[in-house]
């Protein structure tokens, strides 16, 4: 019997029906990109290179007569198949039957039943539990062949099979043993389907492999291993190599800037690089980079992340949107696991716990590295601050468990140096008057509107400090994030503030005796002319310099949180402002005389509930009624 006849002598397994169910879930409708199977394949080669590379450093002699570890994969288009080639440790008879012949010894039907009622993620999430990524080639090949000979052994087996009726194993025949490297490890030929072809070209075979493939530690080249050993001057089409995975020692400065430029194609420089390896719990390798510039879409509802899943040097995806926090969408970079799992639908990944404990890790990392940037580059941590503070501040709201190491590296402008400067809330605590109780903010749409705003007046002449808060995403924090270090945040611009236990600087001037009567008179009449556009009118102790300004109720929504609901929430509420008068203004003085000897107040009700909409930013109800009140009112001033 000739070497071509020996393949008659086989050994037939059929796949029983629950394995055919699942492989033809596998083939056609588990993966959403198809060229992920040149990537299990590739993952898988690397894997048996590793392994036998471990098993030589006790027995060298299994790879003395190939030393070299790499993958070759190449086409032939006569044939129309694509062959994938490794001189890693191969696979025994007992093995090929076990690894690719049994997708899982116990609990298929079981797995099968509980699929049966599973919908979408939800199948994918079972599914995950199997190994199967080599049946993700059935996606673009009708039939598979597997020659392997295993490190140390004489005997070479080929496994077949098309992925439907079952799988086969005999001996192979001369040709299909001159597949294989040096006669060790396993090549895989696949017979391209139709609607594949496009693997049969090169150029598609070194994009998938440079996309996916590139940074693992076994060199690929684009030839048959008998090409590829003759040729001296043969180049891998991967770079073998993973910068993350080098000492920091080993990596320049333009090192890391090259690599961050190739990783997001900017043309800016990173503000921050952070490279660290993981060791305990979980195994993980991170080189991440916070840019210089803003991305256009950082705003944009999906918050998506772009930082690019790894593991064990083959990448996954840039595309798991449970990797990172939502709030750190603005981090670049790469995430190189050594626990997760190379098995199947990398899709699956984001219900895997490992995931969870590395983004909690990353995030903590990140928060402790910008603290750090922001004591040894006060300018760059400016720079960046500018660009991602809103996004990183929805953290405290997202991440309970981050609030404290967020606060920290948060920056706020303040009235302390008149909106010029940032401040941290440990400086602003640090700085708050005896008897403060209460951290002191206003927010509105930017700093200059907030400095010209008339409720921070009596707060500043007592020198009592207020924070600016000028970002969409303050209102919200604020709900969840009540106080900093046991101080209450308390917004000036809602609810009464006692401000007579402070001094004012303008306690020392002599103030004229006021006529309480007449002033009470005058809240009086103006609450029954603006009756329903109000809440209610007092005095204030928040003015010194302007006549009136509007707050909200204490149990109302702040006037500004209000503003922002309408906008992006279609908030449809509304609350009556308070009206606050400044007893100490000439103005209300005159009025509130002029009330008491009877005269009609009307218009200056109304003109003095417009002035305040108008320092507030808020629509007057009736314009011509405005216009027509002012007028008369220039007129008698002439």
């Amino acid at each position: 019997m000739s070497a071509q006849e020996k393949h008659i002598e086989q050994e037939q397994q059929p796949f029983n029906a629950d394995v055919a169910r699942l492989l033809d879930i596998v083939a056609h409708a588990l993966y959403t990109d198809h060229d992920v199977f040149l990537r299990e394949l590739i993952s898988n080669s690397a894997d048996a290179c590793d392994r036998l590379r471990y098993d030589a450093i006790a027995n060298p002699e299994l790879i003395s007569d190939n030393p070299d570890f790499r993958i070759c994969v190449y086409k032939d288009t006569t044939t129309r198949t694509l062959t994938l080639v490794d001189n890693g440790i191969g696979m025994s008879h007992d093995e090929l039957a076990d690894n690719l012949g049994t997708i899982a010894k116990s609990g298929t039907a079981a797995l099968m039943e509980q699929m049966k009622d599973a919908k979408g993620d939800d199948k994918l999430k079972l599914i995950g539990q199997f190994g199967v990524g080599f049946y993700a080639s059935y996606m673009v090949a009708s039939k598979i062949q597997v020659v392997s000979r295993k490190a140390g052994s004489d005997k070479i087996w080929l496994w077949e099979s098309d992925g439907k009726s079952g799988f086969s194993i005999r001996e192979p025949n001369e040709i299909e043993i001159a597949r294989l490297d040096g006669g060790r490890g396993t090549a895989i030929t696949l017979d391209i389907k139709d609607e594949a072809c496009e693997f049969l070209l090169d150029q598609k075979i070194t994009d998938t492999v440079k996309e996916y493939s590139d940074h693992i530690s076994v060199s690929i080249f684009l030839g048959a291993p008998s090409i590829v050993a003759k040729d001296k001057d043969a180049k891998a089409i991967n770079s073998a190599s993973a910068l993350w995975m080098k000492p920091k020692s080993d990596i320049t400065d333009e090192d890391y800037i090259n690599f961050y430029k190739h990783l997001t194609s900017n043309i800016d420089e990173p503000v921050m690089t952070s490279h660290w390896k993981s060791e305990g719990t979980i195994e993980f390798t991170s080189l991440l980079y916070v840019p210089m510039m803003r991305p256009w879409d950082l705003f944009d509802p999906s918050r998506k992340n772009s930082v690019k899943l790894y593991v064990r040097r083959i990448f996954i995806t840039d595309n798991m949107d449970t990797l990172m926090y939502p709030w750190l969408r603005f981090v670049r970079g790469i995430i190189d696991s050594e626990d997760l799992p190379l098995n199947i639908s990398r899709e699956t990944l984001q219900y895997n716990l490992t995931i969870e404990k590395i983004k909690n890790a990353v995030a903590r990392r990140i928060l402790g590295d910008l603290d750090k940037l922001s004591r040894n580059d006060e300018a760059g941590f400016a720079a960046f601050w500018n660009q991602f503070g809103p996004a990183l501040k929805e953290g405290l709201y997202d991440a309970p468990n981050h609030q404290a190491a967020i606060l920290k590296v948060c920056r706020f402008y303040s009235s302390h140096d008149d909106g010029e400067k940032f401040t941290t809330l440990e400086e602003y605590v640090e700085r708050m008057k005896d008897g403060q109780e209460d951290i002191y903010y206003i927010s509105g749409d930017n700093v200059q509107s907030i400095k010209n705003s008339p409720q921070i007046e009596g707060l500043k002449s007592r020198g009592l400090e207020v924070l600016f808060f000028t970002d969409t995403v303050d209102d919200f924090w604020l709900q969840s994030v009540l106080d900093y270090k046991g101080k209450p945040f308390k917004s000036i611009t809602k609810g009464d503030i006692d401000l007579e236990k402070f001094e004012s600087d303008k306690q020392d001037e002599e103030k004229p005796e006021e006529n309480n009567d007449e002033i009470n008179d005058f809240i009086t009449k103006m609450q029954d002319i603006l009756d329903g556009k109000i809440h209610n009118i007092r005095k204030s102790s928040r003015l010194t310099n302007s006549p009136v300004c509007l707050v909200a109720p204490e149990e109302g929504v702040d006037m500004h949180m209000e503003k922002v609901l309408k906008i992006n929430q279609k908030y449809q509420g509304s609350t009556k402002p308070v009206l606050e008068i400044n007893a100490d203004h000439e103005l209300i003085k005159k009025l509130a005389a002029a009330c008491s000897k009877g005269d009609n107040i009307d218009d200056a009700a109304y003109l003095l509930l417009d002035q305040a909409k108008i320092i507030q930013g808020s629509p007057i109800d009736d314009m011509a009624e405005f216009t027509r009140r002012m007028s008369e009112f220039m007129q008698k001033a002439v």
